[in-house]
């Protein structure tokens, strides 16, 4: 799209302003399950084992909402390597310590990181599909001849050559010609419409390496530097951008609309695109190194904006080769307005127990999310937290697999097991568990779980598990350190303090509920009755 010169003017205006009140703020962007699909491209093809964050963790930890909270970028670019760098973590200092350096220097020198914005804004998003895949497909498409192109072109030709030897004839043939040349036209571009999208923004990826080595920016020029010259054997492919067209161009421009009809007469676009493609294919590695340097530059403007967004927050301390362990003070769930702040100091797993909704999923939730955030972001929420490189797993918001056929007990082992088989002497583990074996009947629960928590407490793991099952607090003391939450009622409502406490539960406000709703005065005191009788004598009377 072509704007005048005071457009673009009052455009950029409009960007800048936006850009500096965005930054430290929620970023305001609405998401279609399409759309996040599409932010997947450059994290499928490039996720590794070591460090990866699952499905099920991070559909667990509800990360698709961090990432939203986190999403603070201009571009397709930016989003999908955001994406990406959510779910990889990071196992070396030197990396994340730049990272960090980055976000410091874009928080510290505003005008430098707006006019690096601006830059991304420019360059834009594309919706539901995703840049780096199509960019991925480019290198497999075969080799398309466009011999049928030039057929065309040639057949336009002759056929107003023969309109002075023969009028009725040559006539004739010209709309023969104009109809099959349309027809060809838009049944090759539909077999190609989002390769041509995808074409037009690495056009505009191009654009945008020589915008930002206009800016000069001295912090940002060696990694700026890269990119130009990873850019240098694309000339052709600029020089004829002006032929790709999205079919996105009614803007009213003569200019446009005369090229509109160029394309669909000569096939202008399907010929140079051919010939971009091959290009494309050739360098593709120079062309994915300015997607990973750009992405990964705009992320860090993105997690920069983060960090101003928290109340507080601290840079993590991390440590190689050493017994697992997790020392937070002050840690908060950022996703939750006004949090209640949790300490922890272990070097042991943990069980944590409590009643419903009293902060046990919550706290377990919130650890999980820092150690992810430390060695990805290299930010926790948290005045101080230090804590191993770990490999991240959760067992937690599990349900029914219609779509396979099995049930949640089913589902929920599968889930475990895959802890346990990543087990090894190499990375230690840091895992959180949900009520284990939730989908089974109280004995073989307790006696199973048991069995797969002290697994998972045993070499190179530390397991923080939240269970209503106070026997496996005794069951297993030995491996587990025992934290708790509580409530407490006050004239007929529950108040929950939402604070850790050490040692196990020992409220039993569950029964006095039932009499809060209304429940007979019979049902709770023979309830109470029952349940005083089997603590004292380890079994339950028959009814």
């Amino acid at each position: 799209m072509i704007y005048s010169r005071s457009e673009d003017k009052r455009r950029t205006l409009m960007w800048r302003e936006r850009i500096k009140k965005a930054f430290g703020d929620v970023p305001d962007q609405e998401y279609t399950t399409e759309y996040f699909e599409g932010l997947k491209g450059y994290y499928n093809s490039k996720k590794v084992d070591k460090g990866d964050i699952d499905d099920i963790t991070f559909n667990d930890l509800d990360l698709k909402n961090i990432y939203m909270l986190l999403n603070n970028t201009g571009s397709s670019v930016g989003e999908e390597y955001l994406y990406y760098l959510l779910r990889q973590m990071v196992f070396e200092e030197g990396e994340l310590k730049e990272r960090d350096r980055i976000m410091k220097y874009f928080t510290e020198h505003e005008e430098e990181r707006i006019r690096f914005q601006l830059t991304m804004q420019r360059l834009g998003k594309l919706t539901n599909i995703s840049v780096f895949e199509y960019m991925n497909r480019m290198k497999k498409l075969d080799k398309y001849s466009v011999s049928q192109h030039y057929f065309c072109i040639a057949s336009l030709i002759i056929s107003f050559g023969i309109i002075p030897l023969d009028p009725r004839i040559g006539i004739l043939g010209v709309c023969v010609t104009v109809c099959n040349n349309i027809y060809q036209y838009y049944k090759r571009k539909a077999k190609i419409e989002n390769y041509i999208k995808t074409l037009a923004f690495i056009v505009r990826i191009l654009r945008c390496v020589d915008n930002l080595n206009k800016n000069k920016d001295p912090f940002l020029q060696p990694y700026v530097d890269k990119m130009v010259e990873a850019s240098k054997n694309f000339g052709y492919v600029k020089r004829n951008a002006k032929w790709i067209s999205t079919g996105n161009s009614m803007n009213g421009s003569l200019l446009d609309s005369l090229l509109d009809y160029e394309r669909m007469l000569f096939h202008t676009d399907l010929i140079k695109f051919s010939k971009m493609i091959d290009i494309i294919k050739q360098n593709s590695g120079q062309l994915e190194l300015i997607y990973e340097t750009m992405g990964y530059l705009e992320s860090m403007v993105a997690a920069a904006s983060f960090r101003e967004l928290l109340d507080y927050y601290s840079v993590p301390e991390l440590v190689n080769r050493s017994k697992p362990f997790v020392d937070a003070k002050d840690l908060y769930h950022p996703l939750i307005d006004e949090p209640v702040a949790n300490t922890i100091s272990e070097k042991q797993s943990v069980l944590i127990t409590g009643s419903n909704a009293s902060g046990k999923s919550t706290f377990i939730k919130t650890l999980a999310i820092n150690a992810i955030l430390a060695q990805t972001i290299y930010t926790s929420t948290s005045r101080s937290y230090r804590g191993n490189y770990y490999r991240v797993f959760t067992s937690m918001a599990l349900r029914d697999d219609l779509f396979n056929n099995e049930s949640y007990y089913i589902v929920e082992i599968k889930s475990l097991k895959r802890i346990l088989d990543a087990m090894n002497d190499d990375t230690p583990i840091l895992c959180f568990v949900d009520e284990v074996l939730r989908g089974t009947n109280t004995l073989e629960r307790v006696a199973a779980s048991a069995q797969i928590l002290k697994s998972l407490s045993e070499g190179y793991v530390l397991c923080f598990a939240a269970t209503h099952d106070i026997e496996l607090t005794y069951i297993l003391e030995k491996h587990f350190s025992n934290y708790h939450f509580q409530e407490e009622v006050v004239d007929n409502d529950v108040l929950f303090d939402y604070q850790l406490y050490t040692g196990r539960a020992q409220s039993r406000n569950a029964i006095k509920l039932l009499g809060m709703i209304g429940y007979k005065k019979e049902i709770i005191d023979q309830a109470t009755n029952a349940a005083n009788d089997f603590l004292k004598n380890g079994t339950w009377e028959t009814m």
